[in-house]
């Protein structure tokens, strides 16, 4: 529609300008020869002859000047587009156009009438300015109120903006010297007066800016955070109109009454298709949730008998073969392995969450089910990581042996389960089989001499062996 319209509009152009010179010319050209010709037709009127032949010359100079501005405006602003790619805003065209238009017909006017006082004109006419002023109030409201959001530019044509306490949203689509147009979600045309949009609070995303969107979902509480986390971002993060500049986030809103509620934050490449955006983020987000097997919350009510859950049920044989691999019980009967695995305690812990600290006190030791972890000791203040243990390995058994302090911190890398193994369970073992404390003294003692073969302390093993098989009977009371 566009093209086809300027089209018409340069050839209108083209057969207008010719005619106005032509006019202009006979007029000129036959200057005299019109102005005898009036005086002998127009009788006891001759004296008006010379009037009307300067206001005809007025008229095709002021058209002549008008096409002359309109040429001017062409060529400028289209060097302005050619050299920033956009169009200039039209009410800085229809400004420029009307300065330069009426300074070029006061010239004109001054030339041809000379003897006519413009500033005497203006004066008698004062009255019949305010008249105007007063009935034009709002149409100059309009006009200055554009030309003051010309001059702080907070938005353009293909911006996307709100206005006002209704919430008109859309497209822009031009800006002129009167209102700004809109085009609505709904293929709606809203038109705002710029007086209006100048009182008005302004949300303006701009078109070639990364604009940001939310969109919120929840999950079960028994479905795992770091898990939900990684599959919704993985899968928002491939959908038609996200920006792979800037990777999705998603965190955790609120802890609902029904599930974990959750917002994922992504950034568009086109802001104007944020609603198609949004509806497609979310079918990305349940056919992931499908493949995943996790599960969105809504409103129930359970009813709940209370009683102490045991790592043992449901999963008891997969944590007695867990704690019968470990080098430390291996001593231990496939009974005893099994009374040690229902006493255990199982922990989830989330990806950068310390599971000990360095010189806190305890009396258990962990054994890593599943996920890895990071052991760190201090260096120089800062912490440094000096080993990486995955599933199947143990730590913190001195606490749990002889009660000494921890003495570095275990840090998650990812999403982890350990099992914890309490002082009581340790000593109910103990009470049935006393003969399993040397056993395990001299595996603790061996384990001890392997970490210490590079130190320059050497210590004996059977003097260690004899040290910690004191500190493990004095710990747990035996003799």
């Amino acid at each position: 529609m566009t093209r086809p319209y300027t089209k018409n509009k340069f050839a209108l152009y083209l057969v207008i300008a010719p005619m106005v010179l032509l006019a202009l010319y006979l007029v000129i050209r036959f200057d005299y020869t019109l102005r005898d010709l009036l005086r002998a037709r127009m009788g006891g009127l001759a004296a008006q002859a010379d009037t009307i032949v300067d206001v005809l010359r007025l008229l095709l100079l002021a058209m002549l000047a008008y096409l002359v501005v309109r040429a001017l405006n062409t060529l400028i602003f289209g060097a302005f587009r050619f050299r920033r790619g956009y169009d200039a805003p039209s009410l800085v065209r229809s400004i420029f156009s009307i300065v330069a238009f009426t300074a070029l017909f006061f010239l004109i006017f001054t030339y041809t009438f000379p003897g006519v006082n413009l500033g005497a004109l203006f004066t008698t006419s004062a009255i019949f300015g305010v008249i105007l002023g007063l009935a034009l109030q709002d149409t100059l409201g309009n006009f200055f109120s554009g030309i003051s959001l010309q001059a702080d530019r907070p938005f353009q044509v293909g911006d996307v903006i709100t206005v006002g306490d209704q919430k008109h949203t859309g497209v822009i689509e031009e800006i002129s010297w009167r209102a700004i147009k809109i085009r609505t979600f709904q293929n709606h045309v809203v038109v705002i007066n710029n007086s209006t949009a100048a009182k008005e609070p302004l949300e303006v995303c701009p078109r070639d800016n990364l604009n940001a969107r939310l969109v919120f979902f929840n999950t079960l509480y028994t479905d795992s955070p770091a898990k939900a986390i990684h599959v919704v971002r993985e899968a928002v993060r491939e959908a038609d109109n996200v920006s792979q500049r800037i990777t999705p986030i998603v965190r955790i809103r609120n802890l609902g009454d029904n599930g974990v509620d959750y917002e994922v934050k992504y950034w568009l490449d086109d802001y104007a298709k944020y609603n198609d955006t949004d509806a497609l983020v979310r079918q990305r987000i349940w056919y992931a949730f499908r493949r995943a097997g996790l599960n969105f919350a809504y409103p129930t009510r359970t009813l709940l008998l209370e009683r102490r859950p045991k790592i043992g049920e449901g999963d008891g044989s997969a944590v007695t073969e867990r704690l019968s691999a470990v080098d430390i019980f291996a001593p231990l009967s496939a009974e005893e392995t099994r009374m040690l695995a229902e006493a255990a305690t199982s922990h989830v812990f989330a990806p950068g969450e310390t599971v000990i600290r360095a010189g806190d006190e305890g009396s258990s030791m962990f054994v890593l089910h599943k996920g890895r972890v990071s052991v760190q000791v201090s260096d120089r203040g800062r912490p440094r990581t000096v080993a990486t243990l995955s599933e199947g390995a143990f730590f913190g058994e001195m606490a749990l042996f002889t009660g000494e302090p921890r003495t570095a911190n275990i840090v998650a890398i990812e999403e982890t389960e350990v099992l914890e193994i309490g002082h009581e369970a340790m000593k109910q073992v103990f009470e049935t089989n006393p003969d399993l404390v040397e056993s395990l003294s001299h595996i603790i003692a061996e384990r001890m001499q392997g970490l210490a073969a590079g130190s320059s302390v050497a210590t004996s093993e059977t003097a260690q062996t004899a040290g910690i098989l004191s500190s493990i009977k004095r710990f747990f009371g035996l003799k």
